[in-house]
């Protein structure tokens, strides 16, 4: 009998018993001085910037704002180690319609356009006056169409 007498004695304060309609503004907040805060980066630090453009040929343009863009680029075989040309198509926006193909442009990452359009097709900066890099390719890689050929006698 003591021990029920001494329950009921005991007094629970708690907004959370019976339905208490105490407001959550009453409860006290942790006050650490060892909390989390999420540290910030340092200013001088310049952003990562890793393949945000390439460069490459048009090789179809016959959508609206959209052209395809085939970049060619040099990796190692994994078995020779010799180093052979690898291509991939992007689809880039065009938003004038002023690429035609066999144009050599710049891709300048963006945001998403469309399912497949990440890209901004964007037009060769001169170098003292003289149009892109058409007689070696987009990375200074003769292909293949460029090499003179000989005339069968």
């Amino acid at each position: 009998m003591s021990i029920t007498s001494s329950l009921q004695s005991l007094k629970l304060s708690s907004p959370f018993l019976h339905g208490g309609s105490t407001s959550l503004s009453r409860l006290s907040k942790p006050n650490s001085s060892l909390s989390c805060q999420p540290l910030k980066s340092p200013a001088f630090l310049p952003p990562i910037r890793a393949m945000k453009s390439m460069q490459g040929k048009v090789v179809c343009a016959t959508n609206d704002t959209t052209v395809s863009v085939e970049v060619v680029r040099l990796a190692p075989d994994p078995k020779y180690k010799r180093r052979v040309r690898k291509k991939k198509k992007f689809q880039a926006h065009d938003p004038d319609n002023q690429f035609q193909v066999g144009d050599i442009v710049q891709l300048e990452k963006s945001r998403p356009i469309s399912k497949t359009k990440t890209f901004i097709a964007v037009p060769i900066p001169s170098k003292n006056g003289k149009p892109g890099n058409e007689e070696t390719g987009e990375l200074g890689i003769p292909s293949e169409s460029n090499q003179p050929r000989e005339q069968p006698a």
